[in-house]
């Protein structure tokens, strides 16, 4: 008895020791969060309370003057339209891909993961130029939609299928990891209980990754509405038709209209806030779901 009462008082002083022992120092906390919030002031508030000062610094009257500008209402409205067209597809994609991968085993399933990964190995730029050389008046399919009077580069298709590209990969990669957590349990045992192949995932397996889908969408909408390089390549520059708002910013940035530059480039600030905010949310309703 006296030898397993001494293992038993080892062991609870081994337990209480290794959190004192790994434990930092007071200082050593401090520190990094001085540091961490020093790094996040400095290169992500400071610049962004300089767009904002930086529009408003004539007035609100010539900031919203810069929105007066048909070139910019254009560069709004298609910034939108891209967005809202890439988005619903690479949501259907991304559903479609998820659920296979993370539910099924078919040959190929390791080459699908990986062009699900292109975008983010291949630069922007150089996606772009593949539209390019595919679409483009000397391209592939060049001749043939010129005949057909077909303008895919240097017009609105072009940067909607420039967006699609850039922005595929936030949907599925959100989703892939949480189905494939998730298993396949609950979808065998609706199957068992007479459920079809459709009921099983509008009832099952999308409402188990509800949280993740939203995620995905949020993200994926956040980079559409920011894309630069793709979309620069495929876009032609073309004044008040072909470009979004990233294009109408640098071109006023050039012309050294600073103050409608940053006025826009405030709007995709105020966007990507919004979109911060909706994030936070969505992680804040998952955890409260996980938690009941």
């Amino acid at each position: 008895m006296a030898s397993v009462a001494t293992s038993l008082h080892s062991r609870r002083e081994t337990a209480y020791a290794a959190p004192r022992a790994t434990q930092d120092p007071v200082w050593v906390r401090w520190l990094l969060t001085g540091v961490a919030l020093a790094f996040l002031g400095l290169f992500l508030l400071l610049p962004l309370a300089a767009v904002f000062a930086e529009a408003l610094r004539k007035g609100l009257g010539a900031y919203f003057a810069s929105f007066n500008d048909p070139d910019a209402f254009s560069a709004i409205k298609l910034t939108l339209t891209a967005a809202a067209i890439s988005v619903p597809a690479n949501l259907v994609f991304g559903v479609a891909a998820s659920w296979a991968i993370a539910k099924f085993s078919f040959r190929g399933k390791s080459l699908l993961i990986t062009l699900i990964d292109l975008p983010f190995a291949v630069s922007p730029v150089i996606s772009g130029l593949i539209y390019v050389l595919v679409f483009g008046a000397q391209g592939w399919f060049g001749p043939w939609l010129s005949d057909h009077d077909i303008k895919i580069i240097f017009a609105v298709p072009g940067i909607v299928l420039a967006t699609i590209f850039v922005t595929f990969p936030f949907v599925a990669r959100e989703l892939i990891p949480l189905m494939q957590a998730q298993g396949t349990d609950e979808e065998y045992a609706a199957i068992s209980l007479g459920a079809s192949g459709w009921q099983t995932f509008w009832r099952v397996t999308l409402p188990n990754a509800k949280w993740g889908l939203f995620y995905g969408v949020i993200l994926c909408n956040a980079r559409a509405m920011g894309e630069f390089g793709a979309v620069s390549v495929v876009s032609g520059h073309i004044r008040g038709e072909t470009n979004t708002m990233p294009l109408h910013i640098e071109i006023l940035y050039n012309e050294y209209n600073f103050v409608a530059a940053f006025a826009v480039a405030s709007l995709l600030a105020v966007l990507a806030l919004v979109t911060l905010v909706l994030k936070s949310l969505v992680e804040w309703k998952h955890h409260q779901t996980n938690a009941e």
